[in-house]
């Protein structure tokens, strides 16, 4: 049996580690981890193999065109497909002080942000595409958050977080026009929040743990033929299952 060979981004630490380690403990699944610096991904690589999970890894820095080129190259070269993307890799400014208020945030801040959480997402989908294309499968799975859905936005009881929310939201239009380009194809397109989660990001006194946010995203990344499409899915844990949220 052929594995799938799945990339996760930004998977050295938190979300994208538990991602990773779950879909690696699958008999049919590669991993390749990935992360800017190195001496991260070996890290991760050897504390997996030290619990005789095996996985790959190459530096992958998803706001660079050369390493994304370089790491494209690699993965065709190394394995010749690709066949799960989770896009993972992300940056949460929310809690600086000028992330208060749409007056005063840094016009920088949300550039930069963007830059990571919506135009990074575009690089290393657009490079990877062709070989999903290639064979008619896919997966790929967009790490959100419920802070970018308009349809509560107005009574919702998170911090403003302008940069975050705005990145976010543009990432759930990526989402939604990708999977409208490959309606009819076997590559599956959807976002989820994977909730408030015992991160770097997240903080120690969140309320879950990275393997509990992970849940959704091994689900969608696993997803059957015929799957959902363009969806925006909450934590499954929030609701005992997959649902789909409103945009």
């Amino acid at each position: 049996m052929m594995q799938k060979i799945a990339v996760i981004t930004g998977s050295h630490k938190g979300l994208g580690y538990a991602i990773a380690r779950k879909l690696a403990q699958k008999d049919d699944i590669q991993v390749v981890l990935t992360s800017r610096k190195e001496q991260d991904g070996l890290a991760a690589q050897k504390q997996l193999l030290n619990e005789n999970i095996q996985v790959d890894y190459h530096s992958l820095d998803v706001t660079s065109d050369l390493s994304v080129q370089q790491f494209t190259a690699w993965l065709q070269q190394t394995y010749g497909r690709a066949d799960i993307l989770v896009n993972n890799a992300g940056v949460n400014p929310t809690m600086q002080p000028e992330e208060s208020s749409l007056l005063t945030v840094q016009i920088e801040m949300m550039l930069s942000t963007f830059t990571t959480n919506v135009l990074a997402v575009a690089r290393i989908t657009q490079a990877l595409l062709p070989l999903m294309q290639a064979q008619n499968y896919g997966r790929i799975v967009n790490v959100s958050t419920e802070m970018a859905s308009l349809s509560s936005m107005g009574s919702d009881y998170y911090p403003l977080a302008p940069s975050y929310r705005l990145s976010k939201i543009g990432l759930n239009g990526l989402t939604a026009i990708l999977a409208k380009e490959l309606q009819g194809t076997n590559i599956l397109v959807n976002a989820y929040s994977p909730g408030w989660m015992q991160t770097d990001m997240g903080g120690a006194n969140a309320p879950f743990t990275a393997d509990e946010g992970a849940e959704t995203a091994v689900y969608l990344a696993t997803l059957p033929e015929k799957g959902a499409q363009g969806k925006f899915f909450a934590e499954m844990r929030k609701f005992g299952g997959a649902i789909a949220l409103p945009w």
